[in-house]
């Protein structure tokens, strides 16, 4: 656990978690916790049961602004895409009057991200410092948005160069991600479309305002998604499509080939057959003849199938 007091964006380590217990002079306290910590901090803060509860949850967390006498509860997903898979990781945020805890499982880049704008806007109360960490949160969605146009647009360059069963296995997988994603994105949206409009004694109504910004963000992102959705359906149908016609290339290459033989097949059958008199059976250049015959008309035949670029 790292307690920090922020001061018109400056960071002053705190040792002892008592002294978070009474509001600073200036500035607030940004209490950084893991899941373990909350055995210390609910006391202390009087943290509600039911929001400890689901910090300690393992099951994904919807998000969601729950109001508490002396503070409020959120839960927002921060987003991130390693080894061409989504992640989505709860931040779980308190938010007092002098105090600001935010409780993860796991590390999430956006508390790192924070800590320059916080300095560069000279952030001096709690409810800024959560407004610029949505921010964030949410323009992270667009920065993984853009890895997955760039994923979709070389599988629809690789489909269409060599399709191969892998390929139909990605578009699966991936399709699966985006619609786990968009559903989850639904209640984020709602979540800040709250922050925005709701009555919320402790953001200021002049900073309400900004989370109608981040709350159009959130649209986009949503939006965004359900085109990479509609985008997956149409690489489906490509690679349903090249899957024909490549079939169709080969068995159009069958087909010619069987055509190309069918003749040669009728000489060779007509010189199997056991008649006493067949024309050039008894020369002694017979089947040499034979042969530049059959390969004459094998060649004439592929060319002949070429220039219709049959083959």
């Amino acid at each position: 656990m790292k307690i920090r007091l922020v001061n018109d964006g400056v960071f002053t380590p705190i040792e002892s978690i008592n002294d978070t217990l009474i509001a600073p002079a200036n500035g607030f306290y940004w209490i950084d916790a893991d899941v373990d910590d909350l055995i210390v901090l609910q006391p202390l803060f009087g943290l509600h049961d039911l929001a400890v509860e689901d910090c300690l949850s393992e099951e994904e967390q919807r998000p969601k602004l729950e109001i508490y006498e002396s503070q409020y509860f959120l839960v927002i997903n921060s987003i991130r895409f390693d080894d061409e898979e989504i992640f989505l990781r709860a931040l779980n945020i308190f938010l007092g009057h002098h105090y600001l805890i935010t409780v993860t499982r796991q590390k999430i880049n956006e508390l790192r991200s924070v800590k320059p704008i916080l300095w560069e806007q000279e952030v001096n109360h709690a409810d800024r410092f959560l407004y610029h960490l949505i921010d964030i949160v949410v323009d992270n969605y667009f920065t993984v948005g853009d890895r997955i146009e760039a994923r979709i647009e070389s599988l629809e360059e690789d489909i269409l160069m060599h399709t191969k069963k892998s390929h139909l296995t990605e578009i699966i997988g991936l399709r699966s991600e985006i619609l786990w994603l968009k559903k989850a994105l639904g209640p984020q949206r709602e979540l800040i479309a709250t922050l925005n409009k709701k009555d919320l004694r402790l953001i200021d109504n002049e900073l309400q305002k900004y989370f109608g910004d981040i709350h159009e963000n959130a649209v986009k992102v949503y939006e965004t998604f359900e085109t990479y959705r509609d985008l997956m359906g149409n690489l489906r149908e490509a690679y349903q499509s090249s899957v024909a016609n490549r079939a169709n290339e080969i068995m159009r290459v069958f087909t010619a080939l069987t055509t190309i033989f069918m003749p040669l097949t009728f000489i060779t059958g007509i010189y199997g057959m056991n008649f006493d008199y067949i024309p050039g059976m008894h020369e002694s250049f017979g089947s040499i003849v034979l042969l530049v015959c059959m390969a004459v008309i094998g060649f004439g035949m592929f060319y002949f199938f070429r220039k219709k670029d049959w083959l």
